[in-house]
């Protein structure tokens, strides 16, 4: 694994779900068992991370921060004596590890049940009388701007505040589909007063804190101790996770891509369940309206009551959200506008075919091939198993043999995968020579190349990417840019995983006097690190593109530079290079794209969401006015209703399948229907008429 690196995961993060979890009262036996635990973690860390770090003060103060944000991620449990008495371990942590000592995890555990004693004795008679909602009173969303309740009045206080928020927003969703069904005349709707629809609202709330309550009784000490470690293991960097052994599991389905679900993958951050990636070929990919940055606040079963998933623990969350093959699952989710969305999804296997490379013919006359990439995948199982190098190469092929005099790769939320192909795939647009540097804990870099000389295509190329394309597509990206073998389109940045990752069976560390312990859990490790060629990290900075373009959410879904412990850009020594020799320059292009965009109507729209949504993200104080959430709700819809009427009103590409691929598409019904849907999003998408353009001008 240190020599030579053969694959890197897509990006794919499951995070223990930390907010509000208790555990029944402890037994010598599993503190035993987190403590022979946490001494393996700790060596494993300090000398299989790419970047060690000591057992010192400053880790038992990243630890403390942490772990005390996850344990009452809100503020809205502990009180500010809680805080100050936790405190006065901040900096014994360490020392705790070495002593194998669990005081501070100990302490957490008997303050926070405490506390959620309090709150489960007087939630109930909060929401026993009904709220009113026109005086102007506010609620701070935003746990860094407030501070641990004084005392136990001031806590009942916030919670009033934070249960009429949450009664507020589903007081609106019921308005609002009242609203919708006496527009369309629904007969069998019978419509409610606003009195009755807020008792309602009410009665939700209280039966999801009533289930949360009842959840809080059935965790144990072990998840609790597996969220402390991951706490623990999360300081080194934000990939690398302890996961206990039923966490595992799930993360194990969730790499495969074959759970029949939505193909959403999950994490908690912040307190909330928030959607990290979405599966190619999966389900959500198809359906197209559920991205990552999400957040997840309800799940229904079809047409039935919605359950709330706030607080609720990630892995409890994904057994509501998976399902069997065509059921269908209604997700309530919060944009990163803050606008909320009813998603429908009717679960289902990833259908294989639809992560592999494919390809259309752009506009007769111009000739411009376009080829979509979800994934670098490769089948290590098999010996002639698909991968993604030598698919890419029959599609350009096949494009080259249609005409094409130029070429746009989309690597637009693609998370990565295998490294290997990467460097096959670079090499077909260069003669040969470095593509990647990679370095491994404690060791020298590598170099990997590519040794072919020749090209398969040597035409004008736009490589697409966005701030969710990461680890080996920002590979391909730098290497093209260093190259000056393509230009790069897209956002500000890409994601920025600069990092390699390993998961270890912690029980293979355990001796035959510790065995009985077994299993323990296993850790995801960064044990390796990415370099381009002119010896940058692609670590936190990404790939800056060469034309950038708006995107609405891009300075809301930041990528690894949004990640606490994220590690750290630096640089090496370039590896040399024979620079391709563009006959086109990039200055002049990126000139002319900044002229067609500033007088394009959909990006002069998405431009206008970019710089609203960022302020409106800096906006932490909500009201608690109904008409004045009402309106603020009415008009993020309005304002995202508007950008799809404007991309589908203008002028559509002419876009069609090859012939050698409508052959077989034709013989098969589902893939007939799948193309045509996909050929119907290429035509109106903004960035891909751009992307021609810009290949236009590169002619």
């Amino acid at each position: 694994m240190r020599n030579k690196i053969l694959f890197i995961s897509t990006l794919a993060v499951i995070s223990v779900s930390c907010f509000m979890c208790s555990f029944l009262p402890g037994n010598e036996q599993t503190q035993d068992k987190t403590i022979v635990t946490e001494d393996i973690l700790g060596n494993l860390l300090q000398n299989g991370h790419f970047k060690s770090r000591p057992f010192d003060d400053k880790f038992s103060e990243d630890v403390f921060n942490l772990y005390l944000k996850r344990l009452d991620v809100n503020k809205k449990f502990l009180l500010q004596s809680d805080f100050e008495e936790l405190e006065q371990m901040k900096t014994q942590i360490d020392d705790q590890l070495r002593t194998n000592k669990l005081d501070f995890f100990n302490k957490c555990t008997e303050l926070i049940n405490k506390r959620y004693a309090d709150v489960e004795s007087f939630y109930k008679e909060i929401l026993s009388t009904p709220f009113e909602f026109k005086s102007d009173e506010m609620i701070e969303t935003d746990a860094k701007k407030i501070n641990y309740a004084a005392n136990i009045e001031v806590l009942r206080e916030e919670w009033r505040k934070l249960l009429k928020y949450q009664t507020l927003t589903r007081l609106y969703e019921a308005t609002e589909a009242q609203e919708k069904a006496l527009t369309r005349q629904d007969t069998v709707f019978k419509a409610k007063t606003f009195d009755e629809l807020e008792k309602e609202a009410r009665e939700k709330v209280e039966k999801n804190y009533t289930d949360f309550f009842k959840r809080l009784k059935k965790v144990d000490e072990t998840d609790r101790a597996g969220i402390y470690l991951n706490t623990i293991a999360n300081t080194f960097d934000p990939h690398t996770e302890f996961f206990p052994p039923k966490v595992k599991d799930n993360f194990d389905i969730q790499m495969s891509g074959q759970l029949e679900g939505i193909g959403a993958q999950l994490q908690e951050k912040d307190g909330v369940i928030k959607v990290s990636s979405i599966v190619p070929g999966s389900a959500s990919w198809r359906q197209g309206e559920l991205k990552a940055g999400d957040v997840i606040l309800k799940v229904a079963q079809g047409q039935a009551e919605p359950v709330s998933i706030e607080n609720m623990r990630l892995d409890d969350a994904v057994q509501l959200i998976r399902g069997k093959k065509g059921t269908e699952v209604r997700l309530t989710v919060r944009k990163p506008d803050v606008s909320i969305k009813v998603i429908a999804i009717t679960r289902d296997i990833v259908i294989l075919d639809e992560t592999y490379a494919k390809s259309l013919m752009i506009d007769d006359a111009q000739k411009i091939g376009y080829l979509k990439l979800p994934s670098f995948y490769a089948d290590f199982n098999k010996p002639n198993g698909r991968r993604c190098a030598a698919d890419v190469k029959n599609e350009v092929v096949k494009l080259k043999e249609n005409g094409i005099k130029g070429l746009i790769i989309d690597l637009r939320n693609n998370g990565g995968g295998s490294l290997q192909d990467v460097v096959e795939m670079a090499g077909l647009f260069i003669d040969k020579g470095p593509i990647v540097q990679v370095k491994s804990t404690g060791g020298d870099s590598q170099v990997l190349e590519d040794k072919h000389a020749g090209t398969v295509y040597d035409g004008p190329l736009v490589i697409m990417v966005n701030n969710i394309s990461a680890s080996a597509s920002e590979i391909m990206a730098a290497a093209m840019q260093d190259y000056n073998r393509a230009i790069i389109i897209g956002g500000e940045q890409t994601f920025g995983k600069g990092t390699v990752q390993r998961v270890l069976n912690m029980d293979d560390q355990l001796n035959y006097k510790l065995i009985s312990y077994a299993p323990i859990g296993s850790l995801k490790l960064t044990m390796q690190k990415f370099y381009r060629v002119n010896g940058g990290s692609t670590q936190l900075k990404g790939v800056a593109s060469d034309i950038v373009l708006p995107d609405k959410f891009e300075k809301l879904y930041k990528g690894e530079r949004e990640e606490e412990f994220a590690m750290p850009w630096d640089e090496i020594k370039p590896a040399p290079i024979i620079s391709w020799q563009p006959k086109w320059n990039v200055s002049t292009i990126k000139k002319k794209s900044k002229n067609r965009t500033e007088k394009d109507l959909a990006f002069k729209q998405i431009r206008e969401l970019e710089i609203k949504y960022q302020a409106q993200s800096e906006k932490t104080l909500i009201s608690l006015k109904y008409d004045i959430y009402k309106a603020e709700q009415k008009k993020n819809s309005e304002e995202t209703d508007y950008l799809e009427k404007i991309e589908k009103e203008s002028k559509q590409l002419q876009v069609y399948g090859l012939t050698q691929d409508l052959e077989k598409i034709a013989q098969d019904s589902t893939k007939k229907v799948l193309n045509e849907d996909w050929i119907k999003s290429v035509k109106k998408d903004t960035y891909i008429k751009e992307a021609v353009n810009v290949i236009n001008d590169m002619k």
